[in-house]
């Protein structure tokens, strides 16, 4: 099958393309590097330097007869949604429509699409929930990932477009940038493994789903099989406060650094875990990588040199 990955350069697209051609897939990934990174693209896949916004993806998917596209490619910052809502609509919102519009004009028979298990479900009511939780994202990131959900139920009314979308937890692991204002995990690991200073923000007892990345990616070779439209949380049903994450982290690296708490970031989401109960049943899917092996995993990573 011949596969777009949007965002195949970045953090979980480089991981998805990698699967994809073991998988024995053609895969043909577009990226603009304004995250990714050319270090993270797999040599056999086909690379288009590109922004999901431009006309010229129409021609991508006539050249290289996309059969299916894995929607990665994002503006996932939280806080710049909030900054900047319009640049988040036009890159979350306006840049997916684009390439649904040409799923449809090219006759691409699937899409996976990579929406958000914490920000679209807002403070939430129950503790993990599952997806028919209520949707009140309380940022315009949130509310984008839960549009574009929309858009792809009108899709598959009007058009027959096939479409999976799982709904992310916290996603960590190898590859993850470092240094960017989300991704808690990569960023301990580096500052603690280079022995900068290292700081919570808020009383740290915030509590989030971490999944592992290599978890998400057998989420979606599932999914890339299943026929119908539905939904799936993607995570592990486990809290885990930022205090916590942090000691495991410390004791991962070696480092003796101390527990440094600064100002609490303004209207962060308290709490957030999600249940994964429905991809279970119906894809048979589980979380395999536990958070401490997963953190050994990331850690090693950043501790050999990011590659």
């Amino acid at each position: 099958m011949n596969i777009l990955v949007t965002g195949g350069a970045g953090f979980i697209g480089s991981h998805l393309v990698d699967a994809f051609l073991t998988e024995g897939h053609r895969v043909i990934v577009v990226d603009n590097l304004s995250t990714g990174r050319k270090e993270n693209l797999n040599p056999q896949a086909v690379f288009y330097l590109m922004d999901i916004r431009s006309e010229e993806l129409s021609g991508i998917f006539e050249k290289e007869g996309i059969e299916a596209v894995c929607h990665q490619a994002a503006q996932m910052d939280v806080r710049k949604s909030v900054h900047d809502p319009l640049f988040d609509a036009d890159v979350n919102i306006k840049g997916t429509l684009n390439i649904l519009q040409n799923c449809i004009k090219w006759k691409a028979k699937k899409v996976l699409f990579a929406s958000t298990g914490g920000a679209i479900y807002g403070e939430q009511e129950s503790f993990p929930c599952d997806e028919s939780h209520p949707t009140k994202p309380l940022s315009p990131y949130g509310v984008a990932k839960r549009t574009v959900e929309l858009y792809l139920n009108f899709y598959a009314q009007q058009y027959g477009l096939n479409y999976t979308i799982l709904r992310y937890a916290n996603v960590y692991g190898p590859r993850q940038n470092p240094r960017g204002e989300a991704g808690v995990v990569a960023i301990f690991s580096s500052r603690l493994l280079a022995g900068e200073e290292t700081v919570i923000n808020g009383d740290g007892k915030q509590t989030r789903d971490y999944v592992y990345v290599g978890d998400v990616v057998r989420a979606n070779k599932l999914a890339l099989e299943k026929s119908g439209n539905d939904i799936y949380n993607v995570g592990t049903s486990r809290e885990t406060d930022v205090n916590r994450l942090f000691e495991l982290i410390n004791k991962e690296t070696g480092s003796r650094a101390r527990e440094k708490h600064g100002p609490a970031m303004p209207g962060e989401q308290r709490r957030s875990v999600i249940d994964y109960g429905k991809i279970k049943r119906e894809l048979g899917w589980r979380p395999q990588v536990s958070l401490e092996e997963g953190i050994r995993n990331t850690v090693a990573y950043f501790r050999n040199g990011e590659k």
